[in-house]
């Protein structure tokens, strides 16, 4: 039986060159295509997808935040990200999400097809890069600033979006929590560094040097 994959992506190109590529190779089918998150979180659940090619960018919901919702609807269906972010944001919060893997867009036609198959046969699809990313984040961080051990992984890593001037609302939505959960958190976090504002916190974790 032939491995049916949806796709969300939304340049229409790319899409279509998507399309053709698993319709025109043997053993995989196009159960369909959508452009936009909202489109494929109505349609999928009754496609009975085995794999799902998702881009992180899309116009409206996010990638990622289509996966999390999919997710719950859709257990035994496989989602593998193929995007241009390889930030290690991106590649962590779809893994979150419940992402089985995570590819380039870049990847040639060959090695996207592999993904597919790994994901259905229970693989975890990684361009080489990426895997590697995923690798440094389980290894111990040298000198790590003892200000920074005071806080939980959920408050560093509330933190690291705020250094990066983020707002509370987009962390909420990065980490799928509410924005009242978010300010339970920035409140605990400066309770522990004794500071009183995003900028005491960070010069404080920072100090010495440190940096995400």
């Amino acid at each position: 039986m032939a491995i049916n994959v949806a796709i969300i992506e939304d340049q229409r190109e790319l899409r279509d060159m998507l399309v053709v590529l698993i319709n025109g190779s043997a053993g995989f089918s196009c159960a369909g295509a959508f452009e936009n998150a909202e489109d494929a979180i109505t349609s999928i659940p009754v496609l009975n997808a085995d794999v799902v090619l998702v881009d992180i960018h899309l116009p409206g919901q996010s990638g990622i935040s289509c996966v999390s919702q999919l997710k719950q609807q859709c257990m035994d269906t496989h989602f593998v990200m193929c995007t241009s972010l390889e930030d290690n944001e991106s590649i962590f919060n779809a893994l979150k999400a419940g992402a089985a893997g995570y590819i380039s867009k870049s990847s040639s036609p060959v090695k996207i097809l592999d993904a597919i198959t790994d994901a259905y046969n229970g693989g975890a699809p990684m361009s080489s890069q990426i895997a590697r990313k995923v690798v440094a984040s389980f290894q111990p961080v040298k000198n790590a600033n003892p200000e920074l051990q005071k806080l939980s992984v959920r408050e560093q890593e509330i933190l690291q979006y705020l250094s990066k001037g983020y707002r509370y609302k987009e962390i909420s939505g990065f980490l799928f929590i509410s924005i009242e959960t978010v300010r339970k958190h920035i409140h605990n976090i400066y309770d522990k560094l004794q500071v009183n504002s995003r900028t005491d916190a960070l010069n404080k974790v920072t100090k010495g040097g440190i940096t995400w």
